[in-house]
């Protein structure tokens, strides 16, 4: 057994990507709430195991099976984009091509997630086969496009992901600096409050340092 492709790092990898894989192919079934919950907490993971990794070179170049089709891949886009709707799609600064752009190009969370599907799927299916030689060299390739490619897109789809999740607190933030009296007031912050809770009215950064340094004198 070659220790390369059994180690504890490569089979966490395994274990992370075949999660994400099947997660995917069951985007039909899911609500969006609970897709975007559920990814949110995938992809971070995902890009950890994948760091983890550092495979050789295979001495040999072996042939190594493509698993996904066309009408695989588009499977997978077209139900994300679906069910994301116009959350679908967002702005990045992080593409290809951006030097020749004046400012950020469109992209697609369900493209994104599409595309790093289709390579973990192609290494997972091949890794499944028990074929130690193209085991090598499928590894090696999904990890040499996490590098150059699939990383970076998750990182973006990362993002934007987040903003999707967490923009409704967004629509609270008016509330904040309104009173009981139904007026619109300028509000201290968090920190200034505790500093008028210390000292007993609202000082200066100077004064905090001086009495602090009192107390410990």
């Amino acid at each position: 057994m070659d220790e390369r492709i059994y180690s504890k790092d490569i089979i966490e990898f395994v274990t992370v990507g075949a999660e994400y894989c099947a997660f995917l192919e069951r985007t039909p079934e899911l609500e969006k709430d609970e897709f975007i919950d559920k990814i949110i907490k995938i992809l971070p993971l995902l890009y950890l195991k994948a760091t983890l990794l550092s495979p050789e070179e295979p001495e040999e170049e072996a042939y190594t099976e493509r698993f996904v089709t066309e009408s695989m891949y588009e499977s997978v886009r077209m139900s994300i984009e679906s069910l994301l709707g116009e959350d679908d799609n967002y702005l990045e600064v992080f593409q290809s091509g951006m030097e020749y752009s004046e400012g950020p190009l469109a992209a697609s969370i369900s493209e994104g997630l599409a595309d790093i599907y289709q390579d973990l799927k192609d290494f997972i299916s091949v890794y499944r086969l028990g074929n130690e030689p193209q085991m090598l060299e499928s590894l090696y390739i999904c990890y040499e496009n996490f590098v150059s490619y699939w990383g970076q897109q998750l990182v973006n789809v990362l993002r934007a992901l987040h903003n999707v999740r967490y923009s409704t607190h967004d629509d609270d933030d008016d509330d904040d600096d309104t009173c009981d009296c139904g007026h619109h007031h300028h509000h201290r912050s968090s920190a200034d409050d505790r500093y008028t809770d210390i000292f007993g009215h609202q000082q200066g950064d100077d004064d905090i340092f001086d009495k602090l340094n009192d107390d410990v004198d």
